[in-house]
């Protein structure tokens, strides 16, 4: 366990531990079922596959996998930010929540990145993967993401303070040890990064768009609704957390003796969980805009249940009748 003389500025975010269940409980209830049913459907209702179609797949498995983590942090919040399911468990729950955040956002890009080669550069070799082939690299993201975030689970991450359990991944470290070092790396990176690539794909197409006479192809018209959807989503949800995270460190550095500051900066950056995990409450709006498929099997699947019911409830008139 982490010692207090190890820390900086240290303390427990009592505001945040009153203000964040209520939000965090509402995206669970969302989550939970809009997740499952993209699941339910990619798993048991798509006939057809396609490259596409697997990386949403795996962005409904990250997604799904993100929420399952969210009863743990409810409760810790609502104990006053106390952890009691001991250090293990926090290493587990914190590098779960950061695996499947960058998994996330790594099948966010990769969906946007295909349908910029698919309308910039349709003559590529890349848009003649096969679905075997893009199940393969979907197995080579998660490889490279567990393995990048193998130190959380190396590393100690439960502090006591004042008679209370702090599980946190990010923390007011006085000298910051490398292997939570390399998570923070990764942390600033896997925003830049991506969110590049979801600007130089929206601006591309548009410029396809308005360049190459297409205002009327139907597919181009939705590849920038799809990417667009994509960055918006991308900056809601995970620009907060940069931004707070970024000032969290800045103060440190340039007034290591202003804890007042350090704090204040420190609980933002804690509320910005909520943006995060509000991501897999509206990724289901990027399945449907970006794939017909989906889209349409959903409306099957919704119309089948809907007609069992209604035949159930008719064989249900008959018998009574009878």
């Amino acid at each position: 366990m982490t010692k207090n003389s190890t820390m900086h500025c240290l303390s427990s975010q009592i505001n945040i531990a009153s203000i964040l269940p209520p939000a965090l409980i509402i995206e669970f209830l969302l989550g939970i079922p809009g997740n499952a049913i993209a699941l339910w459907v990619f798993c048991f209702r798509m006939k057809v596959w396609r490259p596409s179609t697997v990386y949403l797949l795996n962005l409904v498995l990250a997604d799904f996998l993100l929420i399952l983590c969210l009863p743990f942090r409810i409760d810790n919040l609502l104990r006053g930010e106390h952890w009691v399911f001991g250090d293990p468990l926090c290493r587990i729950n914190l590098f779960m929540l950061a695996a499947n955040r960058s998994a996330s956002i790594s099948f966010m890009t990769v969906v946007a990145a295909e349908r910029y080669f698919k309308i910039v550069h349709p003559h590529r070799r890349i848009n003649r993967l096969s679905v075997k082939q893009a199940s393969m690299m979907s197995c080579g993201v998660w490889v490279l993401i567990l393995s990048l975030r193998i130190p959380l689970l190396t590393s100690q991450l439960l502090q006591e303070h004042n008679g209370t359990f702090l599980c946190r991944s990010f923390s007011s470290y006085s000298m910051i040890p490398t292997g939570i070092l390399l998570h923070y790396f990764l942390y600033v990176v896997e925003f830049f990064l991506p969110f590049s690539v979801l600007l130089f794909c929206t601006l591309r197409i548009t410029w396809v768009l308005k360049h190459r006479s297409m205002n009327r192809d139907r597919k181009i018209r939705n590849a920038i609704r799809v990417v667009s959807v994509i960055m918006l989503v991308f900056a809601l949800c995970f620009g907060p957390g940069i931004v707070t995270g970024l000032t969290t460190l800045l103060i440190k550095q340039l007034s290591p003796g202003d804890c007042v500051s350090f704090r204040l900066a420190s609980e933002c950056f804690s509320a910005s969980i909520a943006f995060t995990y509000l991501n897999s409450v509206l990724d289901p709006l990027i399945y449907c805009f970006s794939c017909t498929m989906f889209r349409n099997t959903l409306k099957k699947s919704i119309s089948y249940l809907g007609l069992c019911q209604l035949e159930e409830s008719r064989r249900g008139s008959v018998t009574s009748v009878t």
